[in-house]
């Protein structure tokens, strides 16, 4: 799935719903992106991505929480842990480059954060893409990881 901001903006907007209220409606959730001036492309793109990254919340939520001890997923700011939850799932199962979607996280949190949440954002997404490099060198050099 190609992506560009204005999907992430939707999947962001669309992860924002459903963390304050998991038991949203799809259908409302949907119909809530149509109002954010976004093409059809992209908010169905956004919407299908935030519909995985969403999914997949409980195996990446752990390793956030790992790699930020002082705030743990519940003390994060909505926006921050959306962010990473989205920026996770585009690297680890996405096939999203890492790199970029670090960057897109970041302005995201540029965008639509407080002030400290372009350095938190890349301060965990880092620590995840390190840990993720080091466990994946280690494994493949025989070793147990």
């Amino acid at each position: 799935m190609k992506l560009d901001r204005a999907a992430r903006r939707c999947a962001l907007q669309a992860m924002y719903q459903f963390d304050a209220d998991p038991d949203s409606d799809q259908g409302v959730v949907e119909s809530t992106l149509e109002g954010s001036g976004a093409d059809e492309a992209a908010r169905s793109a956004g919407f299908s991505l935030a519909n995985l990254a969403w999914e997949f919340r409980d195996e990446n939520d752990p390793e956030i929480e790992r790699c930020s001890p002082e705030w743990p997923i519940r003390r994060q700011p909505m926006v921050d842990r959306n962010l990473l939850r989205l920026a996770c799932y585009e690297f680890t199962r996405g096939g999203t480059p890492p790199k970029v979607a670090i960057n897109e996280a970041i302005e995201l949190a540029r965008e639509f954060g407080g002030e400290k949440s372009p350095g938190f954002v890349n301060a965990v997404l880092d620590d995840i893409l390190k840990a993720r490099t080091s466990a994946s060198s280690t494994t493949e050099e025989g070793e147990p990881s």
